[in-house]
C-alpha cells in the first residue's frame, strides 16, 4: 500500500487506474479530432459513451478502495460519521447520472 493525499490506494490498484485514465485521455483526444474533422455525429456520441464508461470503471475502483481501506479504518476509528457522511455524498452523485 502507498499512502496518497486521498488515502490508502494499494499500488496494483494505482498502476491500473494510470492506465486506464492514459486510454481515456486518448479516448477524449481522439474525440477532439473526430468533432474537429466533423465526423459522423452517431460515431461521435458513440466514442463519448466510451469514454464514460471507462470514467465510470474508474469511479468504481476508486470507491471500491475506498470502501474497504478508508471507510473501514474510519469506522473502526472515531470517524464513523466521516464515513458515514463520505458514503452517502459518493451515493449522492451517483443517483445524479
Amino acid at each position: 500500500y502507498t499512502l496518497g493525499d486521498s488515502g490508502i490506494v494499494k499500488t496494483e490498484l494505482k498502476l491500473r487506474v494510470a492506465r486506464q485514465l492514459k486510454v481515456i485521455e486518448g479516448q477524449v483526444r481522439g474525440l477532439q479530432k473526430m468533432v474537429a474533422e466533423d465526423q459522423y455525429c452517431i460515431d461521435v456520441i458513440t466514442q463519448t459513451s466510451a469514454i464514460r464508461n471507462s470514467l465510470s470503471s474508474v469511479e468504481e475502483k476508486m470507491l471500491e478502495n475506498h470502501l474497504g481501506t478508508c471507510v473501514v479504518k474510519q469506522m473502526q476509528g472515531k470517524n464513523t460519521q466521516k464515513a458515514i457522511a463520505e458514503v452517502l455524498s459518493v451515493y449522492k452523485l451517483a443517483k445524479r447520472k
